[in-house]
């Protein structure tokens, strides 16, 4: 397709709002951290390999009984409040890095020796746990 030499109305999404395609034996509770598999469909957040941190879920879904896509979730990016690992605690001093899932309320340090994907970027410690970007793209690019 050519460049533009006219004007064009280019279409924008609006809010943050988001809807994902749910993977095939999922339950996903609402308000967990959900991931996204290599194949493209939401999961909860795990200690699993590729995947990547999208959001939190706005509303819980089952598709403990569905096929790849059977069902869809409502989520949403952002700064959320999850839980520490105390086993491999974030710190103060990894504000502004990569956290790693644990499960769907849990982030870590670390990767775990390699056993666990990248969940969001820290935000900040708070004392009730560890506030994180979720942000698809972002946590993608992030090192």
């Amino acid at each position: 397709m050519p460049a533009l030499t006219s004007d064009r109305n280019t279409h924008a999404a609006q809010g943050d709002a988001r809807q994902g395609a749910v993977a095939a034996g999922e339950r996903i509770f609402a308000g967990a951290l959900i991931m996204r598999n290599a194949t493209g469909y939401l999961v909860k957040g795990a200690t699993a390999l590729n995947l990547v941190g999208v959001g939190r879920a706005e509303e819980a879904s089952d598709n403990t009984g569905g096929a790849d896509g059977d069902i869809s979730v409502p989520y949403r990016p952002g700064v959320f409040l999850y839980r520490n690992d105390l086993s491999d605690p974030v710190t103060l001093a990894d504000c502004g890095s990569v956290c790693f899932a644990v499960d769907d309320q849990t982030v870590a340090a670390t990767d775990g020796t390699g056993t666990r994907s990248k969940a969001g970027i820290v935000d900040m410690i708070d004392p009730n746990g560890v506030r994180v970007r979720l942000d698809e793209a972002l946590t993608k690019i992030a090192n």
